[in-house]
């Protein structure tokens, strides 16, 4: 279960008109932060970082499964799922949960460090072509003139 405060800044980023995924970084967030201060581990950044999508697709973050080709079948039938679980707001049962956690529990830490995020990032990055990469950089370089 998310975070009140977690979900109170997703709220806020969809009042803003801002896009379900912005949103949906505020449950990633929380979902790192948790891997860092020992709640449970990730067996990778990967895995951090769907749990954290997962997390926002069931408090009803309007994020879509990933395309076909963009991601494993059963990784699309999980978000598919997820979506599902958001439009019902029904609590998930306490064995599951526990069962869920007790498997986290045994997983390391470092998928959180700064490190692995970073090597993560640039591995996502290298995903994508250049014009997406440069276009990427022009946009931070005029919000970081923006923030002087």
């Amino acid at each position: 279960m998310p975070e009140q405060e977690t979900l109170e800044r997703a709220r806020e980023d969809a009042a803003e008109g801002k896009s379900p995924s912005t949103q949906a970084g505020e449950f990633v967030r929380e979902e790192i932060h948790h891997v860092r201060e020992g709640k449970h581990g990730a067996r990778s950044t990967k895995q951090a970082i769907a749990i954290g999508l997962s997390k926002a697709r069931r408090a009803g973050v309007p994020l879509k499964a990933p395309g076909p080709g963009k991601a494993k079948a059963s990784t699309r039938r999980s978000a598919q799922s997820a979506i599902r679980a958001g439009k019902r707001h029904k609590k998930a049962s306490p064995k599951r949960a526990r069962a869920t956690l007790g498997a986290l529990k045994r997983k390391g830490r470092s998928a959180a460090s700064r490190s692995a995020l970073a090597r993560h990032a640039h591995r996502a990055a290298m995903g994508r072509p250049a014009s997406a990469r440069s276009a990427a950089a022009r946009k931070a370089a005029r919000t970081r003139a923006s923030h002087r």
